[in-house]
């Protein structure tokens, strides 16, 4: 590719110089006329002026007509060849005035001659040297026709000159060599500035987008974060005043409970896709490929959404399908129920459809709706975060604007090539496409029994006070036994008073991932390690959604809870750390 633009570069020189030697050429062709008037016969001179200035306007139009098209990589050469063409042909000319102006007895016309010659010889170096042939055949033109006059006239001053143009020949051949290796490598650094600029202002363009999506995505973050807590201030400000009224009515608080739990189940929700895309943008998401029943698969999708489409008073249809693909089943899953919830979303009437094609060795599987559709130059924009195009107030009953930022991501990680296909009032197909696999039953993995009234001893280290008391008086009502401050050392020390005043074994430690003076949760989980003589299993509670401090905390190896956190995760994630502690005392520190 690269020699290619060189050598487009080359000849586009070539002709570039050609309007220098048409110039040359008439200028000292009038010349050569007029010293050679009384040597060489009139209608022979008009003639060959004639055939110059032909030439000469041959080559003019050739190249406005080069420079006025469109090249080919394939038709450069052609021109190239073109121009050594014309360089010869002007050659031959220069070398039959050589021939009849090469007249010892007249010292005058033999000496413009020589100078003539010699001067178009050596002119040739920076205007031919782009393309060697047309050089070389210029040079041998000139000089050749004189040669054989010197050889064939004989005497001293023809040896002379001989000699002269023989020397002159060879210099001129390596000079052409020099001057088209210097040309090349000039070009090619051009051309390799001219792409790192490209690069450059390719990588600027980037870096702001990314620049003007990041403050879009915080704006619109911030205004869907503060939505739920203003709510939740609200009704803590409501429960606050039913409170100073007496003792609040079992129903009033039933009522105050729900919609507490709702809110918060819409700020878990916005606070679980902003985690879901960091997780995906820090690479810490890892990809279980196994064979996939797409029968099972859209079994279950059909099930999850028949509730929706019922209440919607939409048409459901799921095509069956007996094929099998190669994929994460948890991954694929949640791709294609993200693309089935904003299908169900945006439809008012008609329908939605899930099926699949087969596609070579692939198989793409298809979500259709009878929705609003997309217009095609808003289309690459719905997969960025916080983009609703049917939602500008922003209503949260109508999603996030997250669903399909992480269809995107997760795609790309699954190597599933994603499509969409929209028509502007008629509706949208979105669709994945994910390779076959052959047919081979798969095993569903049993479900590990897990005790649900288990009790540990539990350190816990949290440097919000707030959060520490929730949690130990959370942890404590759950029936299990805590150690709990807001450092390691504090932490350390309640433990060593425990362990004082009789048996405190430990068995598990929950940390908060960011704590007090820089520290960090892996660093408190060392520390009570070393303090208690043993390893043992470990949760690490985070609410940054950083990448970088995701992929962090994940190359640790221990369970990492993301905040806000409900009870029965907290207590699941016990439960499970204290089975596996049971069955290694070397998972988790």
């Amino acid at each position: 590719m690269q020699e290619d633009k060189i050598r487009a570069a080359l000849v586009e020189l070539l002709y570039r110089n050609s309007y220098g030697v048409v110039a040359s050429n008439v200028l000292i062709s009038l010349a050569a006329a007029y010293v050679l008037r009384s040597t060489v016969p009139a209608n022979w001179l008009v003639g060959w002026l004639g055939a110059l200035y032909l030439l000469t306007a041959i080559r003019v139009l050739a190249a406005r007509r080069f420079f006025s098209r469109n090249r080919e990589p394939a038709s450069v050469l052609r021109w190239a060849w073109l121009a050594a063409a014309f360089s010869c042909v002007s050659g031959l000319l220069w070398g039959m005035l050589g021939w009849v102006g090469f007249v010892p007895e007249q010292p005058v016309a033999f000496l413009f001659t020589i100078v003539a010659l010699t001067g178009l010889v050596c002119g040739t170096v920076p205007s031919l040297s782009a393309f060697p042939p047309a050089l070389v055949g210029s040079i041998i033109a000139t000089v050749l026709p004189v040669m054989v006059r010197a050889f064939i006239n004989g005497g001293d001053t023809s040896g002379a000159y001989l000699a002269l143009l023989t020397g002159l020949v060879t210099i001129n051949l390596y000079y052409c060599r020099t001057t088209h290796r210097m040309l090349r490598e000039t070009i090619r650094l051009r051309l390799e500035n001219v792409e790192l600029v490209g690069h450059l202002e390719e990588e600027r363009d980037r870096a702001q987008a990314a620049d003007r999506a990041k403050t879009r995505f915080l704006a619109a973050a911030s205004h869907d974060l503060r939505q739920p807590i203003h709510a939740l201030s609200l009704l803590i400000a409501t429960l606050a005043t039913l409170g100073q009224r007496g003792a609040v009515q079992s129903g009033d608080a039933r009522d105050l409970a729900g919609r507490a739990k709702s809110i918060v189940g819409n700020l878990s929700a916005l606070l679980n896709g902003l985690l879901d895309i960091s997780r995906l943008d820090a690479g810490v998401v890892t990809v279980a490929r196994e064979t996939v029943n797409l029968s099972q698969l859209f079994d279950q999708l059909g099930n999850e959404f028949a509730s929706v489409a019922k209440e919607r008073g939409l048409d459901w249809r799921v095509v069956e399908s007996r094929l099998q693909v190669d994929s994460d089943p948890m991954m694929l899953k949640r791709v294609l129920g993200n693309l089935l919830s904003n299908a169900f979303r945006y439809t008012i009437s008609g329908g939605v459809l899930l099926g699949c094609r087969r596609r070579g060795a692939s198989v793409e599987i298809q979500v259709w709706d009878t929705g609003p559709g997309i217009p095609a130059d808003q289309q690459a924009m719905i997969f960025e975060e916080f983009v609703q195009l049917q939602n500008p107030a922003r209503d949260r009953t109508q999603g996030l604007g997250l669903g399909l930022a992480i269809v995107r991501r997760t795609a790309l990680l699954l190597q599933h090539p994603l499509k969409l296909v929209s028509v502007t009032g008629r509706g949208s197909m979105f669709s994945i496409t994910v390779p076959q696999a052959s047919a081979v039953e798969t095993l569903a993995p049993a479900n590990r029994a897990s005790p649900a009234g288990i009790a540990v001893n539990i350190m816990v280290v949290e440097d919000e006070g707030d959060v520490l008391d929730v949690m130990v008086q959370l942890l404590t009502l759950q029936g299990h036994r805590v150690y709990a401050g807001r450092s390691a050392a504090e932490v350390q020390q309640i433990h060593a008073a425990a362990v004082a005043a009789g048996d405190a074994p430990v068995d598990l430690i929950i940390a908060d991932y960011r704590l007090g003076d820089g520290a960090t949760g892996l660093e408190a989980i060392e520390a009570l390690c070393a303090h208690i003589g043993r390893s043992v299993p470990a949760l690490i509670v985070t609410g940054d959604t950083s990448p970088s401090r995701i992929k962090e905390a994940t190359a640790s190896g221990h369970r990492i809870l993301h905040k806000p956190i409900s009870g029965e995760e907290l207590h699941e994630a016990i439960v499970v750390a204290s089975v596996d502690g049971k069955e290694s005392v070397d998972s988790g520190c």
